[in-house]
């Protein structure tokens, strides 16, 4: 009870973060923020509860953010609220790729799947640079700019990213404590163990990375409207995929607040660097410290390691304790002599 309360409490202060820090700078880089915690998640949700570790996930991201501008262009959209309200269906264009790429992918394990998760990433951000008559090639797209931009420090972007971090940890939380979890950690454990117990890990694997693929793609709705243009460059983005995994590894791979914990640590950190040297590069060799510095340091992330100093601290106190109170072996026999 006391724990769900906390989370209320989190979350009411959450949502009104932008009238208690009403400054754009402030409010930006918590839509930042949001965005790869609501990513990060997305990707942990099928990575971390699987063991598949995909390096392919931009591709959603892609997809999402030009299924978005497509939408916008096609029908004319210029009305404010309309582009959010479509952003479900970035997360839709997403699953449709999704679908049948994870019917192959998720056919073969390790090293194999890796690459192949990269093989789409690229094959998608060659076809966002060709399909000219479709994508504007490298010239790129615009969206419609939204009245509120800049008018009220972007709360209504906020707001929704805050919506899509919230659905993506509720559904997270789902998964972990279900029997449908249970039988996806079978499967990171040892999947051919898990076949022979009777386990759909082909079928429980699509479902998952198809599920985190809508949020990924409807993040990529997000941004793009949130940044008002896109290209390939932009929208395929391979470095997209080490920061969510690097946000992941560092929070904690498998659990459930390490996407977040990782994002509001790893995001405005790299934020401020960009800002206070000017230099974008900054943000790649963060990237490649913490996570050397995760593998050495805190080789499981930041919330298995303080969860379990947490469990063990009562111990510990007691054993601090029991050391004071019961005097040495020879402090004993001298007083009894």
């Amino acid at each position: 009870m006391k724990k769900g309360v906390l989370i209320l409490v989190v979350l009411l202060l959450a949502s009104v973060f932008p009238w208690l820090m009403p400054n754009p700078a402030i409010t930006t880089v918590a839509i930042f923020t949001l965005f790869y915690a609501a990513s990060a998640t997305g990707w942990n949700l099928f990575s971390g509860s699987t063991g598949f570790i995909s390096l392919g996930h931009a591709t959603f991201f892609g997809i999402g953010a030009y299924t978005l501008a497509l939408l916008c262009q096609h029908w004319a959209i210029s009305a404010d609220a309309i582009p959010l309200l479509l952003l479900p269906l970035s997360g839709i264009a997403a699953c449709l790729v999704a679908l049948p790429a994870g019917w192959v992918a998720l056919r073969v394990r390790g090293n194999t799947f890796v690459i192949l998760t990269i093989a789409l990433f690229f094959s998608f951000q060659l076809l966002a640079y060709n399909l000219t008559g479709i994508t504007n090639g490298s010239i790129g797209m615009n969206l419609p700019t939204p009245s509120w931009s800049g008018d009220v420090y972007n709360t209504p972007f906020y707001e929704v990213a805050l919506g899509l971090v919230v659905l993506a940890v509720a559904v997270s939380w789902w998964v972990q404590r279900s029997k449908y979890g249970l039988q996806l950690r079978a499967i990171r454990d040892d999947e051919d163990r898990a076949m022979s117990l009777g386990v759909r890990t082909g079928h429980n694997k699509l479902i998952t990375y198809v599920l985190s693929a809508w949020f990924v793609g409807t993040a990529g709705g997000i941004y793009a409207y949130f940044v008002g243009s896109i290209d390939p460059p932009f929208a395929f983005d391979p470095t997209f995929d080490v920061a969510i995994a690097l946000i992941c590894y560092f929070g904690g791979l498998g659990t459930l607040w390490g996407p977040i914990v990782g994002a509001l640590l790893v995001v405005p950190l790299q934020q401020y660097l960009t800002i206070q040297f000017g230099q974008p590069g900054l943000s790649q060799i963060l990237y490649g410290l913490l996570f050397l510095g995760t593998l050495f340091v805190l080789p499981e992330g930041i919330v298995p390691s303080v969860q379990r100093w947490w469990t063990r601290l009562p111990e510990r106190m007691n054993q601090k304790l029991s050391d004071v109170e019961e005097p040495p072996l020879e402090t004993a026999s001298l007083k009894k002599e």
